[in-house]
């Protein structure tokens, strides 16, 4: 219950009601972006003994009433209702501070049962090197990427079958604890919820006139005479440009329209990708990721590499080595080979990939094979890009 875990006097409204809200969510609004919770709960009553995190769950569960996404009622008979938990995240800047509390109510997939509580699941997802073909043609072009969010995607596509879940832990109906929910829109942890999403964007930006490429099919071309507006969408992401400022505001009206949109301006930071958009070209790097990587390893004061591995070093299953994890059976040589690429990415981290706008938009590919290089089994390998 609400006013078990959190104090009945910082409550706003009857204790009965199914969603209350804090008397300091009315001044997390003004605050909110200046003051969050730097640590992330280990479960609900850790979130619930800090303002923040309650405010980010009022926050989704206000999601999920604006998007009519269930309906409180009683079991039917021989119903088996789907879990559901809280997932906190911390979102971050690209400096690693951070700038938002994220409280995710998630359904609890894996009790589903296929052909019951869902059929098909598929949903296209933009490839890396799509993305990057984008940004290397609106460098050639000379025009800029935006970037649109959409708040709580998946809670707006509808699905076909009829699922019921349990109420949101921490936040039970005082006087109805043993209902459950019916739901109408799709929720995160459903496996029919990527898929469910995709369906209902597709058919927005389609009927908006867009074409929808016939390979990648996260990718939607809108022409318009001479002027065209390209559209690549990656889950709840969408990256957009075109030649035409009215296309592109018409664009961004419309889905405004039909979701909760957070616009946020030109493409900076994408998929881990910082992005840097310039008269000159486009510069693309992992700095912040690289960062993180090193400190999570404990490698960030290491000293640096200028390459990934020796040209004297030959990895095999060193089986007399001695082992370092019992499950997968690495030996020392092997952690040490790691380390040396950590110690590259040092090396290299501000490294990056540079899409000149006076480069031309030519594709050239490239192979590489090694024939019986293997020194366990003697296959050989290739590689081409």
């Amino acid at each position: 219950m609400v006013q078990r875990d959190h104090p009945s006097r910082n409550i706003i409204g009857g204790l009965n009601e199914r969603v209350t809200r804090s008397r300091s969510t009315s001044l997390a609004h003004i605050a909110h972006s200046a003051f969050v919770a730097s640590f992330k709960p280990h479960d609900v009553g850790h979130a619930l003994s800090d303002s923040n995190w309650v405010n980010a769950m009022h926050e989704e569960l206000e999601n999920f009433e604006r998007n009519q996404v269930w309906v409180l009622v009683e079991p039917p008979p021989h119903c088996s209702p789907i879990g559901t938990k809280w997932v906190f995240k911390n979102k971050q800047g690209e400096d690693g501070v951070v700038v938002r509390n994220k409280a995710r109510l998630v359904a609890q997939g894996f009790c589903q049962k296929e052909g019951i509580d869902y059929e098909e699941t598929f949903a296209p997802v933009a490839r890396l090197e799509a993305i990057r073909i984008l940004l290397a043609f609106a460098a050639s072009e000379g025009f800029k990427l935006f970037q649109m969010d959409v708040k709580s995607a998946f809670l707006n596509g509808f699905i076909k079958e009829e699922v019921y879940v349990r109420q949101p832990p921490g936040f039970e109906h005082p006087k109805f604890p043993n209902r459950v929910f019916k739901l109408q829109k799709a929720l995160y942890g459903l496996k029919q919820a990527p898929r469910a999403w995709y369906e209902r964007l597709r058919k927005l930006v389609v009927g908006q006139g867009f074409q929808m490429g016939s390979v990648d099919k996260t990718l939607f071309l809108l022409k318009h005479g001479k002027d065209f507006l390209i559209v690549h969408i990656y889950v709840d992401d969408i990256i957009f440009r075109g030649s035409s400022h009215a296309l592109c505001s018409k664009f961004s009206e419309q889905m405004s329209r039909e979701f909760e949109i957070s616009m946020m301006g030109e493409l900076y930071f994408f998929l881990g990708l910082q992005i840097r958009q310039t008269p000159q070209g486009t510069f693309v790097h992992q700095s912040k990721y690289t960062r993180d990587l090193l400190r999570k390893f404990e490698m960030a004061d290491a000293s640096p590499q200028m390459t990934p591995m020796s040209t004297s070093t030959a990895l095999d299953a060193d089986e007399d080595g001695k082992e370092v994890d019992q499950k997968v059976s690495p030996r020392e040589s092997h952690r040490t080979a790691v380390k040396r690429i950590l110690r590259y990415i040092k090396f290299t981290q501000e490294f990056g990939l540079w899409y000149s706008a006076d480069s031309s938009l030519s594709l050239h590919g490239f192979s590489d094979s090694d024939h019986a290089g293997c020194r366990m089994d003697r296959k050989s390998t290739s590689g081409g890009w």
